[in-house]
C-alpha cells in the first residue's frame, strides 16, 4: 500500500516563493476561489493542481495558497462577471518595491492578480487528491 501525504510548504523568502510558484503552475483557478480578507490582510486562492513533486504525476489535487499581511489586491484583464470561467495559474513571480514586495500572480488569459505585502508569507497546503482509486 502507497503511503500518501498531503503537503505543507510555508514560503519567507523569494526562493521559497519559486518552490510555490514551481508546484502550482498550470494550475485551475476558479474566481469562486480566490478571497480577499482585508481586515485580516489574508488572500487565499484555491487551485487545483497536478502533483508534480511525485513520479506519478497525472494526479489532481486541491491546495490551497494562502498569503499573509497583504496590504492590498487589484487585478487586471480578469473578467469577474462571469465566476465559472476557469483560469490557470501560469506562475507567481515578486519584485521589491521601497519597502514592499509585489507579489503577481500571472494567470492565463493575461489576468494578474498584484499583491502588495511589507513580508513574504505564503503557505501552500494540500486539502484533498483528486483520484477515484484514492480514498483519504
Amino acid at each position: 500500500m502507497e503511503k500518501r501525504f498531503l503537503k505543507k510548504i510555508i514560503a519567507q523568502t523569494p526562493k521559497d516563493l519559486q518552490i510555490i510558484s514551481a508546484f502550482c503552475s498550470e494550475a485551475k483557478v476558479n474566481l469562486d476561489g480566490v478571497k480577499y480578507l482585508p481586515k485580516n490582510k489574508l488572500f487565499l486562492l484555491s487551485v487545483e493542481r497536478l502533483v508534480k513533486e511525485s513520479e506519478k504525476n497525472n494526479k489532481k489535487i486541491n491546495s490551497i495558497i494562502k498569503f499573509e499581511f497583504i496590504d492590498s489586491a487589484k487585478s487586471i484583464n480578469i473578467n469577474t462577471n462571469n465566476p465559472d470561467l476557469p483560469l490557470k495559474l501560469l506562475a507567481i513571480n515578486h519584485f521589491k518595491k521601497e519597502n514592499n514586495y509585489e507579489i503577481l500572480l500571472l494567470l492565463s488569459e493575461n489576468g494578474i492578480i498584484t499583491l502588495s505585502a511589507e513580508i513574504i508569507e505564503v503557505t501552500l497546503e494540500d486539502q484533498k487528491i483528486n483520484d477515484k482509486s484514492n480514498q483519504l
